[in-house]
């Protein structure tokens, strides 16, 4: 199965492994939670929607938290992306993977973590300031015509691994993300409930929502 991910099969297996753990670990960071703690809420994992990532962070804590926390779980993808990449692209793809794992399965919050919104698009900057600004612009294309961050995200992850082949002709890239495209969308089987039922809650940066349960 790791071959599928490499171009050069070469590569001798402590590094991949340091590179993966390392990736892991760094995106395993639960900045909602932390932050949110620090702004005084006890636990987000019990309020809003239950979820530590950026869009329930705003509706509990704020924006100026949630802007904090939205910088941070993308740079949980970009950093180590950028550092791996530099070594070998192959490494780029394995930590890109690891990294967005960390973040949806931390192993401090019992693998119980984000959506990966956040952390994927940064990835997405890892591989190619051109892909993440293109795939930030869809975002916010889809969230201004429906209002719906969910929604925009969903929209966005579907087209990301058409983008990103375009964009790269890399099969190991592409496979990457459509993995992580394939997770995102799991991941918010409870929005695309609600997107159904229409009780999804919008997005509204002027003051905080009532999120839904």
């Amino acid at each position: 199965m790791m071959s599928i991910f490499f171009t050069d099969l070469s590569h001798p297996l402590q590094p991949l492994l340091v590179t993966f753990f390392a990736a892991y670990l760094f995106g395993s960071v639960p900045y909602g939670l932390i932050l949110a703690r620090l702004a005084g809420v006890k636990d987000i994992r019990k309020e809003g929607s239950g979820n530590i990532g950026a869009t329930n962070v705003l509706r509990v804590a704020g924006k100026k938290v949630a802007a904090a926390t939205l910088l941070l779980d993308a740079l949980k993808g970009f950093i180590p992306v950028m550092v791996a990449k530099s070594v070998h692209a192959d490494y780029g793809v394995l930590a890109a993977l690891a990294a967005f794992l960390g973040h949806v399965f931390p192993i401090w919050l019992k693998f119980r973590g984000g959506k990966g919104v956040a952390t994927a698009l940064g990835v997405c900057f890892g591989f190619s300031y051109a892909i993440g600004g293109l795939m930030c612009a869809t975002w916010l294309m889809l969230a201004g015509l429906f209002a719906y961050s969910s929604a925009a995200a969903l929209g966005a992850f579907a087209f990301a691994p058409l983008l990103v082949l375009y964009m790269t002709k890399s099969i190991e890239t592409t496979l990457v993300i459509f993995i992580i495209a394939v997770i995102i969308w799991i991941r918010h089987a409870a929005n695309l409930k609600r997107l159904a039922n229409g009780t999804e809650s919008k997005i509204n940066f002027s003051k905080k929502n009532k999120p839904a349960a």
